[in-house]
């Protein structure tokens, strides 16, 4: 019913002004009683075969939405009904900004892709924990983490130290995003020695936050009860697709000198090879990222590479041109042990969750478990 009817109609709109239409009805219909649970019964698959330990953590089953779509942590509770294991929000910036000019988002219905160049548009920190500290469900939720665009580069570290510091009690686990194509400069930072450092600070600070909040083993009730006792959050990498394999090395390299928990692979891409829309178009749209179809197999490359390359050494969660089961499955052998969804959820509509799990549990990708 989505892809015939429902999704005809949100495509006559631009699709940030539909977005904002979609939540304002998704958060209304969440309100009404009875209906959050009514929901969960359409889209939830609960199975112990769906689980993965990772980080500390429980993910309830391993596909999750990624950042971009909940940027500002006003919805959380309610995408958690639609059958995600977990939700990752911003990104979030320590001050708000507007954005960049609109428009700055374009669907590419040819190729089942979205570009964008959004540019960390957000309410700030404060507001989005604001709304962290009332959340009413347990889902795991990350946080998203980069730099105002104001900000010099040589001053971008102590905004990811802002943030994180600031939504260490009320989040999961960490995504520093340094990949985003939409702030000036900020992909220098996935160059080896300003990354290294980086990393390096926020292990610390990690470290600090954990020992500050050391409470006899005993962790405090915060936002809900996931805190790691005494042992900070995970601190996952977000990197680009477009990064060469000596790149990727030194990614490596980084993630095991840091001891960083894990990456997210991939963002979106600058590239706009073999794609179906035309290139007069193309160039009325102009800069930003592409996310979608056209990205499935290249972050699956990136995923394949990082495994084997570092010999399984650290979790991988995958995102980028997850439309289906098959793109799923598809990450998971090449390494992933979670998966996120955006462009997908926008093209397959809400169900695309508990298809995806559902498919898993069929082909019984996780048959080690139980």
């Amino acid at each position: 019913m989505y892809k015939i009817l429902i999704k005809p109609i949100f495509f006559l709109f631009q699709p940030e002004t539909i977005h904002h239409i979609v939540f304002f009805f998704i958060k209304l219909i969440g309100a009404i009683p009875g209906v959050p649970n009514l929901i969960k019964c359409i889209y939830l698959i609960e199975d112990k075969r769906l689980e993965q330990k990772l980080f500390g953590l429980t993910f309830p089953n391993p596909i999750g939405l990624a950042a971009g779509f909940d940027k500002d942590a006003k919805l959380f509770d309610e995408l958690g009904n639609y059958g995600f294991g977990f939700i990752e929000i911003g990104t979030l910036t320590p001050l708000p900004q507007a954005g960049n000019e609109k428009p700055r988002m374009f669907r590419l219905p040819k190729d089942k892709a979205l570009v964008n160049r959004m540019g960390f548009n957000n309410e700030g920190l404060n507001a989005a924990i604001d709304r962290l500290k009332k959340g009413k469900t347990n889902i795991i939720i990350g946080g998203n983490i980069g730099k105002n665009k104001n900000t010099p580069m040589e001053d971008a570290e102590d905004d990811f130290l802002k943030c994180f510091e600031a939504l260490f009690n009320y989040v999961d686990y960490f995504a520093v995003n340094v990949s985003s194509p939409n702030t000036p400069n900020l992909r220098t930072l996935q160059d080896k020695i300003p990354l290294t450092n980086l990393l390096t600070r926020l292990k610390k600070l990690n470290t600090q936050l954990a020992d500050s909040n050391s409470f006899d083993g005993n962790p405090i009730q915060y936002r809900k009860p996931l805190v790691r006792a005494g042992q900070g959050r995970p601190i996952l990498l977000k990197i680009a697709p477009d990064l060469t394999n000596e790149q990727l090395d030194d990614i490596i390299e980084i993630i095991k000198e840091t001891k960083i928990d894990g990456i997210i692979a991939t963002n979106t891409t600058i590239s706009r090879k073999n794609l179906q829309t035309e290139i007069s178009e193309l160039q009325i749209i102009g800069a930003g990222g592409l996310s979608g179809k056209p990205l499935t197999s290249r972050s699956t490359e990136v995923v394949r590479y990082l495994n084997e390359k570092s010999n399984k050494a650290f979790p991988i969660i995958a995102v980028g041109g997850v439309h289906n089961a098959d793109d799923a499955i598809e990450k998971i052998n090449a390494g992933a042990s979670l998966v996120q969804i955006y462009t997908g959820f926008i093209y397959e509509g809400p169900g695309i969750a508990k298809r995806i799990n559902k498919a898993l549990l069929k082909q019984n990708i996780f048959k080690n478990k139980l």
